[in-house]
């Protein structure tokens, strides 16, 4: 029998959430503050601790140091409200097992219980630790890939991991910022030619004049410019990948030497007599509808269906809002690194705006936004003064009439809310843009059924 010690001040979500434990032979005890959750430890070994984020007497963190600093072998699983998903990232970083954001499904709770005493068998706290943070730091190593919680991100890495084995050429289609190259970096490392170059082209970039010698190379003196020999994009990913970015920029001209190129799988320098073969894998991406272009005759559908094996489309961030705190969380640890910061989070302002803005810009915008606010922030936290005067103006119009704005028309707005999505007080919550334990808290201060 496990003992999950379960720290939580929310009574009706607790109890159901014990009496959830006990059904798959889980041994409970609660508790409703921190204090009596220190009184506990020190009478009972557990082999979990499971807590709240926000306690009455403190919160998740507090305790997790007092459990750090006690010595004592026990993970800690932190749960969180959306909003708080970037404090619980920094908590983990201090030494928390793993944290679950609310609203979780069962399958959820089990698995991150179930990895937890998994590690527990074999590791100390300090060797945890170590393990999650090795984790965390090789995971963006050499790529800033994400893997989101949303709905399009699973699916984006379901495709990843499924064509990345392979030798099929990808297409990769989304709006300009989404992240198109850092998918192709991904499927790279994931696939057999992980070990091998990954040479990534800007189409758009290359005058059309010296596309061919970018790509096939050229021999010295074999046109004026020419003083040394020069490798080419193809023979320089050889047993790799070739990645060409905006495609669609491609000459008709050029078109056409990148199929013969990849059809016969060998190339010619210009001002040479040898043909040199090349084994790569090609890894395309385009901002326009290829296919609208090959109606207008600006792109070869021979081509377009050699590139276009497998496609992927990689999410608008606004179709992704669930991962935007990832998101921000991870480009906060690269903007400090690079400035030399520490910043540790950013204040519920902020993230408020951040959850309702458009991104037009997507992810390329967000990382802009968050670099500059650290550059620009004194304190610990960034505040929305430090943020671009049209993110900050974009919203005042776009806040929800339905929020919270004053005590007298709670109640209304939260019965409202209630019948607007059917009594979900999960969905509720969101539309009043508060937790589901605050929601919890007002309808039993309103007395409302």
């Amino acid at each position: 029998m496990k003992y999950i010690l379960l720290i939580e001040d929310d009574v009706t979500f607790s109890e159901m959430l014990k009496h959830f434990l006990e059904r798959h032979k889980y041994e409970v005890d609660l508790s409703y503050n921190i204090k009596n959750a220190l009184t506990l430890l020190k009478k009972q070994n557990y082999d979990l601790v499971f807590t709240d984020l926000r306690l009455p007497d403190g919160d998740g963190i507090s305790l997790l140091k007092e459990i750090k600093n006690s010595k004592n072998n026990i993970p800690v699983v932190l749960m969180t409200s959306y909003a708080e998903v970037s404090t619980a990232v920094q908590a983990m970083k201090q030494g928390a097992f793993d944290y679950i954001s609310k609203p979780f499904n069962p399958d959820e709770v089990l698995e991150v219980i179930s990895n937890a005493l998994d590690v527990k068998k074999t590791d100390t706290r300090d060797t945890i630790v170590s393990k999650i943070s090795s984790k965390k730091d090789n995971s963006h190593a050499s790529t800033d890939f994400v893997e989101g919680i949303s709905a399009a991100s699973k699916t984006l890495k379901e495709y990843i991991h499924l064509v990345a084995p392979t030798d099929m050429s990808v297409l990769i289609t989304g709006e300009s910022g989404t992240g198109k190259e850092v998918v192709a970096k991904n499927i790279h490392l994931k696939s057999l030619r992980k070990d091998k170059p990954f040479i990534a082209v800007d189409c758009g970039a290359i005058p059309k004049e010296i596309a061919s010698s970018e790509f096939f190379g050229h021999k010295k003196g074999s046109f004026t410019g020419a003083i040394d020999d020069k490798i080419g994009h193809f023979e320089a990913a050889n047993g790799g990948t070739l990645f060409l970015d905006e495609v669609g920029n491609l000459t008709y001209e050029n078109q056409v030497q990148l199929l013969r190129a990849l059809q016969e799988r060998k190339v010619k320098p210009i001002g040479s007599n040898d043909e040199v073969f090349v084994d790569i894998r090609l890894i395309t991406a385009t901002n326009e509808d290829l296919l609208h272009a090959v109606d207008k005759g600006d792109f070869r559908e021979d081509l377009y269906h050699r590139l276009n094996e497998f496609s992927i489309k990689v999410p608008n961030l606004k179709d992704r809002n669930d991962d935007l705190i990832l998101y921000a969380d991870f480009f906060l640890e690269k903007a400090n690194k690079q400035l030399k910061k520490s910043i540790v989070g950013f204040s519920k302002d902020v993230l408020t705006l951040f959850q309702s803005y458009n991104w037009p810009g997507n992810l390329r915008e967000l990382s802009n936004v968050i670099k500059r606010a650290t550059l620009l922030t004194q304190t610990d936290v960034i505040h929305k003064n430090v943020l671009p005067d049209e993110l900050v103006n974009s919203n005042k119009n776009s806040v929800p009439s339905n929020k919270f704005s004053a005590k007298k028309n709670e109640k209304e707005l939260i019965i409202s809310a209630l019948q607007e999505v059917g009594n979900n007080k999960t969905k509720a919550a969101e539309l009043l843009h508060i937790t589901r334990k605050t929601l919890y808290n007002k309808i039993k201060e309103y007395s409302l059924s």
